[in-house]
């Protein structure tokens, strides 16, 4: 198993690539599902959930060719071999739950197992079947898997508003409406950039939507849809995270395709917190003002408020704050796994439920730590980067969920950052 070991070393100076986007990619691989033309993705990210959608795909009869060094992704679903999404492949990854509304909008058939995922807490999918229920899907829960039908004559348009927003039950329900019969009102709909990046990939394929990015979303269902050629939007994770890099350690740092829009909330709480944050020609400019960072209160919501994705990498900023700042996380329970972690390089975070209290210390400290998740492994890199000493980061294998080459851009930049395989005890 590999450890990523940091040692702090001041200021950064220089320039990262920003990636696509994993979890828009995750969702456009599925969307050759809805059709027996190509679909070309380009600017996709080389990251293992990336080959783990590749492996669900390929095991339903799909064809997925990684191109230029896996930044292209030529796929098709001409010869469509199953419809059973199996458990072993399923439980790796909560995305590939994404299967289901294509397959059943195209073929009237799906079965698939109930998700996996990730430790930071429970994500139904219930959402997702109750949208597909709409459109007059039969659905049965057997043994751990959903076994889902259309009626004859395919799925129906339906006006369906979602309790609470989910992405990826938007996602869902917007890939099966392409196909169905007559109009589909997805009402208190995501509105993520990831949505939108689907919904435009979705029309060069020849969907008709409307209203993408807002609330409300219509989709008058076609007949057909055929292939197409899609650049993957840029991963406002990616950026957001990096952004955060020169902000704990000062210097400049510029994110090559970085854009504000993508992260308006997050960039204001930069803002706040004395980060200078400047469009440039080719992306984001990041720098620390003169002076400590300020504290500053954060509250995850769904797009376009400050994203659950970075929480932890904000909180791993607060550490080292003038003043006390309080992190309250709506999204997902358990997302405060990082705290202890923080705290054994000399953090003061005090967590009660949702709520995480941060007081901010002069100086982070070294020290062995082990990574819980994905965006928790990438917060106490980042803490190691601006901490005294060195800091040996564990289980960093989340990390390859969805950060690619992440040693090689931070040193590019001019961090001590290398990755090892763990001594046998």
């Amino acid at each position: 198993m590999d450890q990523i070991i940091v040692t702090g070393n001041g200021p950064l100076k220089g320039e990262i690539p920003i990636a696509g986007a994993k979890n828009a990619c995750l969702t456009l691989m599925p969307a050759t599902l809805l059709t027996d033309q190509p679909l070309t993705l380009t600017n996709a990210p080389r990251l293992s959930d990336i080959r783990t959608m590749t492996a669900l795909l390929g095991s339903l009869g799909a064809e997925v060719a990684s191109l230029q060094e896996g930044q292209v992704l030529a796929l098709s679903s001409h010869a469509m071999t199953s419809h059973r999404a199996e458990y072993d492949i399923v439980r790796k990854m909560r995305a590939s739950i994404l299967v289901l509304g294509p397959m059943l909008a195209r073929d009237g058939v799906a079965e698939v197992s109930l998700p996996g995922g990730c430790a930071i807490g429970a994500r139904p999918v219930d959402l997702h079947l109750r949208a597909l229920e709409a459109m007059g899907a039969t659905l049965d829960l057997c043994e751990g898997y959903v076994h889902a039908k259309a009626p004859s004559g395919g799925l129906k348009g339906a006006v369906f508003e979602f309790p609470v927003v989910s992405v990826g039950a938007t996602e869902n329900a917007l890939m099966a409406a392409t196909l169905a019969r007559g109009t589909t009102v997805l009402k208190n709909a995501a509105r993520e950039p990831e949505i939108v990046d689907l919904a435009r990939c979705l029309r060069a394929m020849g969907a008709q939507i409307e209203g993408e990015g807002t609330g409300t979303i219509t989709i008058q269902g076609v007949q057909a849809l055929h292939g197409a050629t899609h650049p993957v939007v840029t991963d406002r994770i990616e950026l957001g995270t990096y952004m955060l890099a020169p902000a704990m350690c000062g210097g400049e740092v510029e994110l090559l395709g970085g854009r504000i829009e993508l992260l308006a909330a997050f960039c204001e709480k930069l803002d706040e917190a004395g980060i200078s944050v400047e469009e440039t020609p080719r992306g984001l400019k990041v720098a620390r003002r003169n002076g400590r960072v300020r504290a500053v209160n954060v509250r995850t919501e769904p797009f376009p408020g400050f994203p659950t994705d970075l929480q932890a990498q904000f909180m791993a900023l607060m550490c080292t704050a003038d003043g006390t700042s309080v992190l309250e996380e709506t999204i997902f329970e358990n997302r405060f796994m990082h705290a202890p972690e923080l705290t054994r390089m000399g953090a003061q975070i005090e967590v009660h439920g949702g709520h995480a209290t941060v007081t901010g210390v002069e100086t982070l400290r070294g020290a062995p730590v082990m990574a819980t998740d994905l965006r928790a492994s990438v917060s106490l890199i980042l803490a190691g980067m601006a901490a005294q000493g060195t800091t040996t980061v564990s289980r960093v294998y989340h990390l390859d969920r969805g950060y690619e080459h992440v040693v090689r851009k931070l040193r590019g930049v001019g961090a001590h950052i290398e990755r090892v395989k763990e001594e046998a005890a």
